[in-house]
């Protein structure tokens, strides 16, 4: 029985494996870069060991320093989570060989899959339909286009699309130089690009003693930069005979590994239901919550369950109602997914349960922890038309959030920038959107670009509510649609307006004299007085002034309720409430209009704050990989001039517009700041025009 366990891991995963472990009784063992000394996970396992350093190459992709921490807890078992080591076969064998249970599938079967190439031929041989494989080197205009794939991963990373042969060598350096920063193993191969296929997997529980569970299907196929940010279960284009045809690929592949424990079989299928093998990822994956609420099991006791050696039940669960997952990400989708980073203010979600899929006791009895067998079954039995814990009561809806950071952390650009994964569960798909949508649109995020009003566009979307989600579901509706904030010009002015009046507000509540008048008061009517703001929308100036009769404002406007946080208007008979937070240099104003960050305009300018008309300023933290162009050089707009490296991505610099470039205080290698000025392009002037 495992007693002491430890997470190879951060983050969210790290705090779900912790869940499930605090129900069974057993010890939690955290690891920590020093960029995560004061992270979540740290802080609530009841031990955590140091990893020395900040990147993950120095700390959790550190098999030997993994396996010391281990040793040096006393912890007897380890779960690896996913990402960084939990698909390295060398690390599963080290840790048996260090006398832990290791919570995963056998070295073996991991080593089977861990190559893309080795593992389609794999199945090719088991009979799963598979997608052909092309070498590089041999890609004829015939084949094209291509999509480049690292081997010895996923997630995005290594991957490129390719429509001419003309950038096949070019992208195939890049698509190695990610590969191998990410991976360690710089080898890629390429495979004919399904530019609307849709992105199907099963998830597979199997145990020591023979049983193979298919759960199901999830569809995960809208992607941005081939990662995943919306997964739902079940697919909305499966029927119940490609369901079975799916099951049995699934459960076909992980036979033939001798597979042990959690897995993910993925397929990507076409508009006919025909589907080929993509790859098998031996661990749990990021969307596993989908999976738990169809069908009320704790997939997290499940693998723990089949590391101690217990049998699966000889059959699964059935499915009930439906699920949908959104990875919540600090980036900014209107600029190329940019990723974003630094400190989060304020982070709330308005959901019903953390982690868990909460059962009520009448379905339950006083059995809490999820396991196989008896009163502590992680097959819980469950109401019709209800996963196993509807916590939303009456509503029948369970809003789960999963998520690796609070209020006042620092998103660093060490790690993925994934804030949370927000899970909806309803009796239909519509309701399971409705109920997704209205949570994200009501959350408080604050400090940080995200990508929820994406999310929020995406799930009211008539093409995604009609299941219309195939892989081209970005580029087919533009981001310009997509990826538009959720309050409009109008509701920017407002909430400035709001933001004008709290800040007004503020100042009467710290002042030292005359305390009793109120703010913006003038005893003799004169100029109204003026704040400027910067929005979504462009500058937006707000006049205000005080009086006897309270605050006086323009375009038919009334001020109701005025303090530092809270501002009521009205305008006719429509009545509006504000929720105003004031930070260093940013103020975020919630309503139902929708969120609105604001940056205020200072009055007078500081010289140094100021910089040279035409630079380009690095959008985050990284280092700078390759430089494409020299001081002097014309270039035209959109051109990329270098690469910076972040968070196991390239991110191109491109010219902003056609021009020389007049500066380049950068070197190749050098690790720059948020800020940072990359480069500085000067438009020719009118004398330059010929």
């Amino acid at each position: 029985m495992i007693s002491r366990l430890l997470v190879a891991n951060r983050g969210e995963i790290a705090r779900r494996v912790f869940r499930t472990c605090r129900e069974r009784g057993i010890t939690t063992v955290a690891v920590y870069s020093d960029a995560d000394a004061r992270a979540l996970h740290t802080r609530e396992a009841e031990l955590a060991v140091r990893l020395p350093g900040v990147t993950a190459a120095e700390t959790y992709l550190r098999a030997d320093l993994i396996i010391e921490a281990a040793r040096a807890a006393g912890a007897d078992a380890v779960h690896p989570g996913y990402g960084f080591l939990s698909e390295n076969a060398a690390f599963a064998q080290a840790v048996i060989d260090a006398g832990l249970t290791w919570v995963g599938p056998t070295p073996d079967a991991i080593d089977a899959m861990g190559s893309k190439i080795a593992s389609k031929k794999l199945m090719a041989a088991a009979g799963v339909p598979v997608l052909p494989e092309l070498d590089p080197a041999t890609v004829t205009e015939a084949d094209l286009p291509v999509l480049i794939k690292a081997s010895a991963g996923g997630g995005g990373r290594g991957m490129r699309v390719v429509r001419t042969l003309a950038e096949l060598p070019e992208q195939v350096e890049a698509a190695r130089a990610e590969a191998a920063t990410a991976f360690g193993d710089p080898t890629v191969f390429c495979e004919p690009y399904l530019a609307t296929g849709r992105h199907i997997e099963v998830q597979v529980m199997a145990d020591t003693h023979g049983t193979v569970w298919a759960l199901g299907e999830r569809e995960c196929s809208l992607q941005r930069r081939h990662q995943k940010v919306v997964e739902e279960a079940p697919s909305p284009m499966v029927d119940a005979a490609m369901r079975e045809r799916l099951q049995n690929a699934a459960t076909a592949a992980a036979a033939a590994i001798g597979y042990i424990g959690a897995g993910t079989v993925e397929f990507l299928a076409s508009a006919d239901g025909a589907f080929h093998f993509l790859e098998m990822n031996t661990r749990l994956q990021v969307e596993h919550p989908v999976t738990e609420l169809v069908t009320g099991l704790d997939l997290v006791a499940l693998q723990l369950d089949v590391a101690e050696g217990a049998a699966l039940p000889p059959t699964p669960p059935p499915l009930s109602g439906h699920a949908i997952e959104v990875r919540l990400y600090a980036e900014d989708p209107a600029h190329t997914w940019r990723p974003q980073t630094g400190l989060l203010h304020t982070f709330t979600l308005p959901t019903t349960t953390e982690f868990t899929t909460p059962t009520p006791l009448s379905a339950r009895g006083f059995g809490e922890t999820a396991g196989i067998g008896g009163a502590e079954s992680a097959v819980s039995p469950k109401p019709q038309g209800a996963p196993a814990g509807s916590a939303a009561g009456a509503s029948g809806v369970v809003v789960r959030v999963d998520s690796g950071v609070t209020s006042g952390d620092v998103v660093t650009s060490y790690y993925d920038p994934m804030l949370a994964k927000v899970i909806a569960w309803a009796p239909t798909r519509a309701q399971a959107a409705r109920a997704l949508a209205a949570a994200l649109a009501q959350a408080r995020v604050h400090g940080l670009v995200t990508n929820r009003d994406l999310l929020v566009n995406v799930l009211r979307h008539p093409a995604f509510l009609a299941g219309e989600t195939d892989t081209a579901f970005f580029d087919r509706h533009g981001l310009d649609e997509l990826a538009r904030p959720l309050a409009g010009e109008d509701a920017q002015r407002l909430s400035a307006v709001a933001a004008a009046l709290a800040a007004s507000a503020a100042e009467r509540a710290s002042a030292t004299v005359v305390t009793g008048l109120p703010a913006a008061w003038r005893n003799v009517a004169s100029a109204p007085q003026t704040r400027a703001y910067q929005a979504p929308c462009g500058r937006i100036d707000v006049a205000y002034r005080g009086g006897r009769g309270g605050v006086h404002l323009a375009d038919g406007l009334t001020a109701g309720e005025v303090t530092p946080t809270r501002v009521e208007l009205a305008r006719g008979p429509v009545r509006y409430a504000f929720d105003v937070a004031a930070y260093d240099g940013l103020v975020c104003v919630d309503s139902v209009l929708g969120p609105v960050a604001l940056r205020p305009v200072a009055r007078f300018p500081e010289p140094e704050a100021q910089v040279t008309t035409g630079s380009l300023l690095a959008p985050l933290p990284g280092a700078v990989i390759r430089i494409a162009v020299a001081e002097g050089d014309q270039v035209t707009a959109g051109q990329p001039l270098l690469w910076l490296e972040a968070m196991k991505m390239q991110h191109e610099i491109t010219a902003p517009t056609d021009g020389v470039v007049t500066s380049l205080p950068v070197t190749t290698g050098r690790q720059v700041e948020v800020g940072a000025v990359l480069a500085v392009v000067t438009p020719p002037t009118p004398e330059d025009t010929p």
